[in-house]
């Protein structure tokens, strides 16, 4: 198990831009609740990166923050290089939309939606048309070609989180944060849309970060981070589900 990471030990490529960075952000909510203490990290573009650890630990906090979903109370996050934290609430809606893919473990997809409308979705609230060869090119990566006309009930669970997939990568994000997106689904199902995301990432270049609290989702992502108390405490390079399961063990949460 390596060290305790730091912002040097999740970092950019030199002359890159990080994808995600956070610098020292803390969360506290109404009580004196610390979901997140003095966190720092950057990623770089076209990774893979798994965020873990057990109930409670921080990481969906650090995943809303990060996104832009919630605000932290200390700290700064920029989303590739764009600083987060000072914007307006309609700016950063118009961030969300522009830079950053969401995929949720519940799919939302519009039920009255039709595929292809469900994946363009994003780009109409924009006032955006998509780009044909993109979207005909993202549709068939993600194995949706012919069923474009069919609504979100007439297709199988796997097939409903794909085509959240597509909806995430329609407008070209510099991020996709994904939260437990297989929580869901059965087990072959998963393993095609763990293994989905991980050829997004290397055939594309796309950055990933999931939140999971399954050590199998998470080894197949680059990086791991271990989250406890609001901290990270680790992070695994190319981590294997037995590493990350003895992670949480040695932490005294499973």
């Amino acid at each position: 198990m390596s060290a305790a990471v730091t912002g040097a030990d999740v970092g950019p490529v030199r002359g890159q831009v990080p994808a995600i960075a956070l610098e020292r952000v803390s969360k506290v909510y109404r009580g004196g609740v610390r979901a997140l203490q003095d966190v720092s990290l950057a990623v770089e573009p076209g990774t893979f990166l798994a965020i873990m650890g057990p109930s409670g630990s921080g990481k969906s906090t650090l995943m809303h923050c990060a996104a832009g979903l919630d605000s932290p109370t200390s700290g700064s996050i920029r989303i590739d290089g764009q600083e987060i934290g000072g914007l307006g609430e309609t700016r950063r809606t118009e961030l969300r939309r522009e830079r950053i893919g969401f995929v949720f473990q519940a799919y939302n997809l519009v039920p009255s939606l039709s595929v292809e409308d469900n994946i363009t979705l994003p780009l109409r609230l924009a006032g955006r048309s998509p780009d044909p060869a993109w979207f005909g090119a993202l549709v068939e990566r993600v194995g949706l070609t012919g069923r474009l006309t069919h609504r979100p009930a007439e297709l199988s669970g796997g097939q409903q989180q794909r085509a959240a997939i597509a909806r995430a990568l329609v407008s070209r994000p510099a991020v996709v944060f994904a939260d437990e997106p297989t929580g869901a689904l059965d087990l072959r199902s998963a393993h095609e849309v763990l293994a989905l995301l991980r050829d997004l990432v290397e055939e594309l270049g796309q950055t990933v970060a999931m939140v999971t609290h399954d050590p199998a989702a998470a080894a197949q992502a680059h990086r791991a981070l271990v989250m406890a108390d609001g901290r990270v405490v680790d992070t695994l390079d190319a981590p294997t589900a037995t590493e990350l399961a003895e992670c949480l063990v040695s932490l005294g949460k499973v």
